[in-house]
């Protein structure tokens, strides 16, 4: 048989995508060709499943210098095929409200045969580059190796974004780094890569031209420890003790941010048993490929504070250092009895965050490490492994360059919710009301169903009523999700065609008002997922190098602005402590104002970066009692934000930020304009009435100028962000809010 002559489609044709209640899974599809052929793995090695795989390979060669993010090419093609073509809508004239009405109508029309049966949105939400080697490492540790294609396709997705140096950086539009080079060349090299490769030879040389292996940073050094390939001696201690530590100690780690908690967590299991895999070949091989000497000379003690300097965004601390010479020096006496006690905690405490979130874990980077220590702590066979490895293919993501993994196990609550308000403020639901119909539904079945059992015991807040990122199972209530999932339901109750399913009532809306005025921290502020724990110092004993804001919670623009505009919706349609939400909306109000920087814009911690901060502040400080441009006298502080986003607009109407905004923490201007950040600007803008109308025009020209012939958007740069130095991709972001700017502008101004 011949797969030369086979098209790319055919080869993107091998994957099946579904979704249930939001669960998103990608499964291989044997071709017709080979069954007969391949009835089992080993099969993969023979001829024709061999000349298979290196055509299926090259379908899904990608070229990163055009631009590094993929346009999530696969999937939309699949659900083409199942929807067939998009019709498209031609504007009546060459006015621009006709434009508007069309570009509308075409964009929804296009994004609905992207919608799922079950309500929500898919798509790629990666961008990280250290996360599928954590997974990779584990899948080795436990011997539980991922099938052939998905495989392949790892291993090509990492290739595609190897950098012309021969590293990889933390992310895809990142510099080389030594984490990210020493993390992608392991995981090729478990992969089945070997040194007869040249571009292996080369990522080999930027590793040993840098200092090699034991520059790595803090997590860099745990990861290769777990595989075998650095001694644990190397490693800061990692003490499981700490969770014994009385609750009025600051740096308790039940008080650190929860994603720094649930890592901290496996992290001091596998520490203090010195879990790591077996001695192969393999990890023989590697030990002697990515040092500058002979592994055995090694001085571990020193290369625990050895760093690549090209990695350091945020640099250890003395006060770090001063800990970590007082938890290094305890590992060598500790007392055996105490660190039975901690461990048993600590078990206990893996296993109930596996219960509560169905195994899929808080983020990618926890569930390869819980399950690395479930693997040891119950075994390969026990039921609880199990449900690990099936909970893998929930963070893996196919697209046109390769298989990754998500920053989470998808952002299917949030997308959904975004697209809800957007479709609303058009007044397009009734044009679209099977499309309204499964959002509304898809929002009523993701409102987390209960909470987590010994929260108090396990440092969790009560979860039930609110919402989460992505889906139920996951069950990890955040601020800003609940408030948007609520605001939408609370948008479409309020249409006709809605009402008669009006689901999610008063009833079942006060448990999450209850929890959003609960997260409200003393600064006026709301943080991510919980209320802070701890001082703000406790940042200086950040170890990661790599991230900033990590220890503990902090508040953000975003969330508090997102809760606000959430309790506000709220207010308008109940009773229920409204004057509680009054008073808090007041003291919103003032932690935005003073978070505002000196010239307009607010620094945004989720999104690129200043346009997306600035869209959110303008919209928490109307909300908090701002008068916009509508009313003829602006607040100054409403007046500034807008006089920033207009110094910031391109000649041909758009915005473009880069992502090193959010590095730098100061605008930095794309090359090009962007449609998200568009978007965004616009949104800000129209949102306080600016009143200089051909501002606002210039940039929905834009918008319309970018739109394709069948409504999509093209993908251009990346636009999430985390922890102020790694980015992601949210793929839906490209049609939701050029659309909701669309729409915004159409209401107000058509």
């Amino acid at each position: 048989m011949d797969f030369s002559s086979k098209g790319q489609q055919y080869f993107w044709n091998c994957w099946e995508f579904e979704s249930n209640k939001g669960q998103q899974r990608w499964s291989f599809k044997l071709p017709e060709e080979l069954k007969g052929i391949v009835e089992k793995e080993e099969d993969w090695g023979k001829p024709e499943a061999q000349d298979f795989l290196k055509y299926f390979d090259q379908a899904f060669i990608f070229d990163k210098s055009i631009n590094p993010n993929s346009a999530d090419k696969v999937f939309r093609f699949l659900r083409a095929q199942k929807v067939g073509p998009n019709p498209t809508i031609s504007a009546k004239s060459e006015d621009l409200k006709d434009q508007v009405e069309a570009a509308l109508k075409n964009g929804f029309s296009f994004y609905e045969t992207l919608q799922e049966p079950d309500g929500n949105w898919a798509g790629d939400y990666g961008g990280p580059l250290f996360l599928i080697p954590g997974l990779v490492i584990a899948s080795y540790v436990s011997s539980t190796p991922f099938e052939i294609p998905m495989q392949v396709l790892m291993k090509r997705n990492l290739w595609n974004h190897q950098n012309e140096d021969g590293g990889w950086g933390l992310h895809i539009e990142g510099h080389s780094t030594m984490f990210g080079t020493v993390m992608q060349y392991v995981t090729l090299r478990i992969l089945g890569e070997d040194l007869s490769n040249p571009l292996m030879q080369k990522a080999q040389k930027w590793i040993l031209d840098n200092g090699g292996a034991v520059y790595a940073p803090m997590w860099g050094k745990f990861y290769l420890s777990l595989l075998n390939v650095y001694e644990w001696e190397g490693n800061d201690a990692l003490l499981p003790e700490m969770w014994k530590f009385p609750k009025w100690v600051p740096f308790h780690p039940g008080k650190y941010w929860c994603h720094n908690r649930m890592l901290f967590l496996p992290m001091s299991y596998c520490y203090a048993h010195k879990v790591k895999a077996a001695e192969t070949e393999l990890v023989k091989a590697i030990r002697k490929e990515i040092y500058t000497e002979d592994y055995a000379q090694i001085n571990w003690k020193k290369a625990r504070k050895q760093a690549c300097q090209i990695d350091i965004f945020n640099p250890a601390s003395k006060w770090y250092n001063r800990l970590s010479w007082f938890t290094n020096a305890y590992e060598k006496i500790h007392f055996k009895g105490l660190r039975r006690r901690a461990l048993k905690y600590v078990k206990d405490y893996i296993d109930h965050e596996d219960i509560h979130t169905r195994y899929i874990n808080i983020g990618p980077v926890n569930q390869a490490m819980n399950s690395v220590c479930v693997w040891h702590n119950h075994g390969k066979d026990s039921e609880q492994f199990k449900q690990h490895v099936y909970r893998w293919q929930d963070y893996l993501w196919i697209a046109e360059d390769g298989a990754k993994m998500g920053g989470y196990n998808g952002s299917q609550l949030w997308d959904t919710s975004f697209a809800g308000q957007a479709l609303i403020e058009g007044d397009l639901e009734k044009e679209f009301p099977e499309m309204a119909t499964n959002i509304y539904n898809f929002i009523e079945i993701t409102q987390i169903d209960r909470d987590p059992v010994e929260h108090k015991k396990y440092w969790r807040d009560k979860t039930i009523g609110t919402w989460p990122f992505s889906t139920k199972d996951h069950a990890w209530a955040v601020t800003d999700c609940t408030s948007e999932g609520m605001k939408t339901a609370l948008l479409f109750n309020d249409k006709p065609h809605i009402q008669k399913l009006k689901n999610i009532d008063e009833e079942r809306l006060k448990p999450a008002i209850d929890f959003l005025l609960f997260m409200q921290n003393d600064d006026g502020g709301w943080a991510s997922y919980e209320r802070r724990r701890a001082p703000k110092w406790i940042e200086t004993l950040n170890p990661s190098l790599l991230f900033e804001n990590i220890m503990t919670e902090v508040t953000y623009t975003e969330c508090s602005s997102a809760t606000m505009q959430g309790l506000k919706e709220f207010s308008k349609y109940h009773d229920y402590r409204k004057d509680e939400i009054s008073a808090a909306l007041e003291k919103g109000a003032k932690f935005i104002e003073n978070k505002q920087r000196d010239d307009g814009s607010w620094y945004g911690c989720w999104g690129v970066c200043f346009c997306y901060g600035t869209w959110f502040g303008i919209e928490g400080l109307l909300c908090g009692g701002h008068d916009g441009y509508n009313n003829n006298t602006p607040s100054p502080r409403i007046k500034k934000a807008c006089e920033f986003l207009v110094s910031k607009q391109n000649e041909d109407g758009s915005w473009g930020e880069s992502f090193e905004s959010c590095v730098q923490h100061c605008y930095i201007q794309h090359e090009e304009g962007q449609i998200i950040n568009t978007g965004w600007a616009l949104l800000g803008l129209m949102k306080a009435g600016y009143p200089d109308e051909k501002v606002i025009e210039k940039g929905i020209q834009f918008i319309l100028s970018r739109q394709e012939q069948n409504g999509d958007f093209p993908q251009e740069g990346i636009s999430g962000v985390f922890n102020g130095n790694c980015m992601e991709t949210y793929t839906s972001y490209r049609n939701v809010f050029p659309l909701w700017a669309l729409a915004r502008y159409f209401k107000k101004y058509c």
